[in-house]
């Protein structure tokens, strides 16, 4: 069989995959056992004919495969991908340009720089700012936080790429009571470790309380990082951007945004006046495989310093060939060298879409989320735990015991999934609308399955 026999037959594969994800259930069938058994076994001696090993893969793993990509999966803040993005995800792959270099791929190069000129502008950003394309918001605030590091150590006359952190001035990182974990991790990734965070209390709804900040930087001397918060991972919350910049700019303190899937808001003109002030911040991380709809494989990292960006990421080496003049290396505004053209997928995006489009699916997703607060609302012991402003929905059945007992009980019937979580000690259950693909048919088959599961749980 042809390559070109191999790729079609692939492709037919894929779209009876998608074709099928009204109907197959949310939550696939197999267990993780029988996953192993069927995908496991030796690595086999001989070579295999590529279209033998599609067809298996396929046969062995589909039991395994979540739904991910359909309208009724509602976990953990991630959407499913649009059809251009999807269709350039399968181009990258096929053009295999390595985005380091503006050498080995210069038209990805520029659809990068492209594509993150109109993400800033979708934004609001400011115009100077300089941005990376990641591999998710974890790297994306690593990224944004080394360029953080070097600006406020530089401040205090450290040169933190050529001496490192050792007898370096000691950094503070303000960080809410309910900021998201990979915030600590890109803490924990760049040497400043857990002991460096100073936690500001947050209100009931997860928000940064302005006025605990100010106290807290005023009890600080020496070089201080705040991370505000745009889109607390449970209820949505936005942090009070416009005070917190304010606050942070009294205190020369460096003002990072965690805007996973928040920042997003900015895209509409129903929901920016909730990252009012946003572009008053020094660097902001985000998400495109969240609410964008591209597939996985990329954040966002903005920063509104580029000396500070470049100096932390960028280096050189005899056989790196620069490229033509003005010309912008990837590799010198990201942690990786070799990296897929992560680019492309975000510029068929939004070129499908405009801005008006972007917009739409936004709105449309906290639209859904809205009705699902209205209509669960109204189930028996059903409490809404949270002010659903965006699309995250928490909410909770009496106890925990009956909580869990409805979660499980929807996730077993295969016809949604969504995720648990913990609220100031309870057990709750949260819905994250994010897919391009949730309808109104969607919402009201998953309504159906709650009444069901409270029925049977009751």
């Amino acid at each position: 069989m042809s390559e070109r026999e191999l790729l079609r037959r692939t492709a037919e594969i894929a779209a009876d995959f998608l074709d099928s994800l009204d109907e197959r259930p949310v939550w696939p069938p197999a267990s993780v056992e029988e996953l192993r058994r069927e995908l496991g076994g030796p690595l086999p001696a001989e070579p295999v004919d590529p279209l033998v090993v599609i067809e298996e893969l396929t046969v062995n793993a589909d039991p395994g495969v979540v739904a991910i990509p359909g309208g009724r999966y509602f976990g953990f803040v991630i959407g499913g991908s649009l059809p251009a993005a999807l269709a350039a995800d399968w181009l990258t792959s096929a053009w295999d340009q390595n985005a380091g270099l503006v050498v080995c791929g210069p038209a990805a190069a520029v659809v990068e720089e492209v594509a993150g000129e109109w993400l800033k502008q979708l934004f609001g950003l400011p115009p100077a700012t300089s941005f990376a394309f990641v591999t998710g918001c974890q790297m994306a605030h690593v990224t944004c936080l080394a360029a953080a590091r070097h600006a406020v150590l530089e401040r205090a006359g450290w040169d933190v790429e050529r001496n490192g952190l050792s007898g370096a001035p000691r950094i503070r990182v303000f960080v809410g009571g309910k900021r998201h974990v990979t915030v600590d991790r890109a803490l924990r990734l760049l040497g400043l470790g857990s002991e460096s965070t100073v936690a500001v209390s947050v209100d009931d709804q997860g928000r940064m309380r302005p006025e605990a900040l100010e106290v807290a930087l005023a009890q600080h001397e020496g070089p201080a990082i705040v991370c505000a918060q745009a889109g607390e991972v449970n209820t949505g919350a936005f942090d009070a951007l416009p005070e917190i910049a304010e606050i942070a700019r009294a205190a020369g303190a460096w003002l990072h945004v965690d805007g996973a899937f928040g920042l997003w808001a900015a895209a509409s003109p129903a929901l920016r006046h909730l990252v009012e002030a946003v572009a008053e911040a020094d660097s902001w991380a985000t998400d495109a495989h969240k609410w964008l709809n591209v597939p996985y494989d990329c954040g966002l990292a903005f920063v509104a310093h580029q000396d500070a960006h470049r100096a932390a990421m960028a280096m050189t080496a005899e056989y790196l060939v620069a490229g033509p003049d003005a010309a912008r290396n990837q590799m010198d505004w990201t942690p990786e060298f070799s990296r897929r053209a992560r680019g492309l997928t975000v510029y068929a995006a939004l070129r499908s879409l405009g801005t008006s489009g972007v917009a739409e699916l936004v709105e449309r997703c906290c639209r859904h989320a809205m009705r699902f607060a209205e209509e669960l609302g109204r189930l028996p012991g059903c409490e809404i735990l949270n002010e659903v402003v965006l699309n995250q929905v928490l909410l909770r059945f009496g106890d925990d015991e009956m909580t869990h007992a409805v979660l499980e009980a929807v996730q077993q019937s295969g016809e949604a999934w969504m995720s648990g979580t913990t609220w100031d000690g309870r057990f709750a259950i949260r819905i994250s609308v994010s897919n391009w693909r949730t309808s109104d048919e969607d919402v009201t088959r998953t309504v159906a399955a709650f009444q069901r599961s409270v029925a049977a749980a009751g």
